[in-house]
């Protein structure tokens, strides 16, 4: 059965509102709490919850339920105060949690909020154990014992943990990288890498630029951060800087700028990356996971170099099961989602930006590195829709999809899939000349409208 609550990055909505109302996170915490106490050893001490958060206003009040809740189960939450996402996936991989949970609605605006769960492992739960999760938060039965715990909850954190997570990722620099002396422009996207980016960076030795480190509870992701790169890669050209890097609210993407102000995407890092990784026999697979958002002329890129792109469904959730499956060590998304698993277990944009600023002071400038990637035109359109039924069941959507794959060949690409957090429907067209892009999103849009758009 599919589930109400947890969409493909955890549990997501406006604060205050079902289901982020106060009701359900304490159930949620109560719930997560119940089943940690379930799959504990019998003797074992109580499980502990890492709760960490990113700056957004609401984050502390949503902490705050969840921990009441967990505490009412029997488990102990403690908080890691604003840190990363992938910062807990480390912490609770490497520091013995039982469990994390990251309050963060990501790239979204401060408005919006979300909650994501990291099993023991590092990684997200599987859907399974989401589900029974949710199973038990929608039932009555624990709504009562969730309301009865008011023990304090330190908020704050504990800088020893985000101490730990800092040594853990300079441990991570390629050999042979000098980042002293490097010049580089941060944008922190007044998120959660708002003091910890720089603070690593600087620790490092290089001549740090910080943009958008300042936040307020509601200017996260407002105008900066990966998805608004244009302030950072000015900043690059402007104080002749060698790289530049730009953050999403949670930091588990990163997006850069070449000395030249050039954007350099999740595919250029990956295709810049996997070269190197295949020159040093790093790479495990001679095959690097990208999803099917991921560019062609990133695969054309890759056969060139004697790799292969294995594509999987969008959501770096996708991307991490196809990686343990085939025994891959390397992936991401476009969007700037990179995996190192042999260094970490999820997408960490502060790792990512160390890789790539190891590679730029052993391998030269990032704009060399990237040279040869042809970007394709592309373009994506959001259709809004009034409900999810299967696209193979939409007649004059497969006409549509049909009549453009048939006319672009192997010259491009076509991808048709659902927002997971979102009520839309996302066309992505890909091809070699703007006109059919053009032509051919338009197609799809109009059949999806006329289907089922709002």
């Amino acid at each position: 059965m599919a589930k109400q609550l947890f969409g493909t990055d955890g549990v997501r909505g406006i604060p205050g509102t079902y289901p982020l109302d106060d009701a359900t996170l304490e159930c949620l915490g109560a719930a997560l709490g119940e089943y940690l106490l379930k799959q504990a050893n019998v003797g074992a001490s109580q499980p502990r919850v890492l709760i960490g958060r990113d700056t957004r206003e609401s984050g502390p009040h949503i902490a705050e339920l969840i921990a009441r809740g967990l505490c009412a189960a029997g488990a102990k939450p403690i908080s890691a105060g604003v840190l990363t996402t992938p910062g807990v996936a480390w912490l609770v991989n490497r520091e013995g949690f039982a469990a994390g949970v990251v309050i963060s609605a990501s790239h979204n605006p401060y408005h919006d909020n979300g909650v994501k769960l990291i099993s023991s492992s590092g990684m997200k739960f599987p859907d399974t154990v989401e589900a029974e999760i949710e199973s038990v938060i929608l039932s009555a039965a624990v709504t009562g014992r969730a309301k009865v715990c008011r023990e304090s909850f330190d908020l704050a954190g504990d800088e020893m943990l985000h101490e730990d997570y800092l040594g853990g990722l300079r441990q991570a620099l390629l050999p042979g990288a000098k980042i002293a002396g490097m010049r580089i422009v941060l944008d922190c996207a007044n998120g959660a890498a708002s003091v910890l980016a720089p603070k690593l960076f600087r620790s490092l030795g290089a001549n740090v630029t910080a943009l958008s480190n300042s936040p307020d509870g509601r200017n996260i992701n407002r105008d900066c951060g990966s998805l608004h790169p244009e302030e950072m890669q000015q900043a690059v050209v402007k104080t002749g800087a060698a790289l530049g890097v730009a953050f999403d609210g949670d930091a588990d993407r990163a997006i850069f700028a070449t000395a030249l102000g050039r954007l350099v995407n999740g595919d250029g890092v990956l295709l810049a990356i996997g070269r190197y990784m295949k020159s040093t026999g790093a790479l495990k697979r001679p095959a690097i996971v990208g999803t099917s958002m991921a560019n062609l002329g990133l695969e054309r890129a890759l056969e060139k170099s004697g790799l292969k792109l294995t594509r999987t469904d969008v959501g770096d959730r996708y991307v991490l099961e196809e990686m343990l499956r085939s025994g891959a060590n390397f992936g991401g998304e476009q969007s700037g989602h990179i995996l190192f698993l042999d260094d970490a277990t999820t997408g960490d944009g502060m790792l990512t930006a160390l890789k790539v600023a190891s590679l730029v002071s052993i391998a030269g400038p990032l704009e060399s590195l990237v040279a040869d990637l042809k970007i394709y035109p592309q373009k994506i359109v959001n259709v809004k829709v009034r409900s999810k039924p299967a696209l193979d069941s939409l007649p004059e959507v497969v006409r549509a999809l049909r009549d453009a794959e048939t006319a672009l060949g192997k010259t491009g690409r076509v991808v048709l899939r659902y927002s997971g957090t979102e009520p839309l429907a996302r066309v992505m067209v890909e091809a070699e000349h703007e006109q059919d892009v053009a032509r051919w999103t338009d197609a799809l849009a109009t059949a999806l409208r006329s289907s089922i758009g709002v």
